[in-house]
């Protein structure tokens, strides 16, 4: 059983999913946290969503409040406006903060994608904070910045450049599934074939 909701309501909204397969009778299935951080301005988590729920993986999806325009007033509209931006903007940070803090370190994976065209400081303070706390991250962005994010790649278990991609791992790392096509398709070479066997005596 899959379930996604995306909440609207003047443009706000936040994104949740969670996928479900029967288990064997009497066995429990672990249900694996993913918080999904980062960039707002595609469609990456839904790809995700979809392709948890084709695989049928046990995974529920978390993600921040993905309305610019709700992170940046949630406190003024509940405690009050300020009078000057600083003071706005760190009443929103500091309410955003308590959910972005609370999924993060209850989440067994935080996947963080970085796009292109914006520069989103966020998702390098998230993944420095669940690089902190010890948290299994994938990030995820275009090739193309790869050399800027080396930093955060180099505390990531993996990095990808689309989101099958993402997909692929979880179903790899929950499953022991793998993708029936290499991502080099008919070039790829097992490694014993290509650069020999690690262990020549096994």
């Amino acid at each position: 059983m899959f379930s996604r909701t995306i909440i609207s309501k003047s443009s706000r909204r936040y994104f949740t999913s969670s996928s479900s397969s029967s288990a064997a009778a009497g066995q429990a299935q672990k249900v694996w946290q993913v918080y999904l951080s980062g960039e707002i301005h595609s469609n990456w988590r839904e790809v995700i969503a979809k392709g948890i729920e084709e695989k049928q993986l046990p995974v529920h999806l978390s993600s921040p409040n993905t309305s610019h325009e709700d992170s940046d007033d949630c406190g003024a509209i509940i405690l009050g406006m300020e009078e000057k931006r600083p003071n706005w903007d760190k009443i929103g940070a500091n309410m955003n903060n308590i959910r972005t803090k609370n999924l993060i370190e209850d989440s067994d994976i935080v996947v963080v994608r970085f796009g292109e065209k914006y520069r989103q400081w966020n998702a390098a303070f998230d993944a420095g904070y669940a690089a902190a706390l010890g948290k299994s991250i994938i990030t995820l962005h275009p090739a193309s910045i790869s050399h800027m994010l080396k930093e955060v790649n180099s505390n990531a278990s993996v990095v990808c450049e689309d989101a099958q991609q993402v997909v692929d791992t979880l179903a790899y790392v929950i499953r022991n599934e793998l993708p029936e096509k290499p991502r080099d398709g008919d070039a790829f070479i097992p490694i014993a074939d290509r650069l020999g066997k690690g262990n020549p005596n096994p």
